[in-house]
């Protein structure tokens, strides 16, 4: 069941889309400002977004740009607007489609169904590539780039950064990754996990000025990339 979030200020219009894709099968939340929006993204990981371009706190706009640095997710963007200059706007950022209000729910359910599964073909044709921001993982031919520059890391270094950002927002522990990456558990020495993790941050995260691993306190270790400005 595909899971679809969707921020919309408009209650009504909310609401509404949100009854007909429940009906439809879907897994649905709302949020109704782009500051919640992203936060409720965050916690529960959408599989589609329908997203408001005139929204409250943070614009649609710039939810969608904040979106492109991390996540793939197919987005499909509303607006009372019927003006070129806001389709490009919203396409520009990242955007995969653009509907202009009022619209026919009909046509807004086959649009999501085309996204969904081109999203899923996207994913299949990419080898199971991974991309976020301007890093890339390509899992067929070991490689690793930032900006489309090479990344010189260890089998281990990438087999640890893959497992990771397959877990993307997921909190993993020490002895999962000793377990998964290493394939046996080291005599309960976990050491070597952080060891290879300030590797990790040595070549990725220092000299291109992002965050990509993160430290949880009496847990392990997150995957998310953030830009540090």
């Amino acid at each position: 069941m595909s899971k679809i979030l969707i921020i919309e200020d408009e209650t009504k219009i909310a609401r509404f889309v949100e009854l007909e894709l429940k009906h439809e099968g879907y897994e649905v939340q709302a949020a109704f400002d782009g500051r919640a929006g992203l936060a409720l993204f965050e916690s529960w990981q959408p599989d589609l977004l329908i997203l408001d371009l005139m929204l409250p706190e943070i614009s649609g706009i710039e939810v969608c740009r904040r979106l492109r640095q991390q996540s793939d997710i197919p987005i499909i963007m509303l607006t009372a607007k019927d003006d070129v200059s806001d389709k490009v706007m919203g396409l520009d950022m990242g955007a995969d489609d653009y509907m202009t209000k009022p619209f026919a729910i009909e046509e807004l359910l086959a649009r999501i169904r085309v996204s969904l599964k081109k999203h899923r073909l996207d994913r299949n044709e990419a080898d199971s590539a991974l991309a976020v921001g301007k890093l890339r993982m390509e899992p067929a031919s070991y490689t690793t780039t930032f900006d489309g520059k090479p990344i010189a890391l260890t089998k281990k270094e990438f087999d640890l950064l893959h497992y990771l950002w397959q877990h993307e927002h997921t909190a993993i522990s020490r002895d999962e990754l000793l377990l998964n990456v290493w394939g046996y558990d080291f005599a309960g020495d976990t050491n070597i996990v952080d060891v290879y993790i300030r590797y990790l941050r040595q070549k990725i995260d220092d000299p291109y000025h992002v965050k990509t691993i993160h430290t949880i306190r009496a847990v392990g270790y997150i995957f998310r990339y953030e830009e540090q400005l």
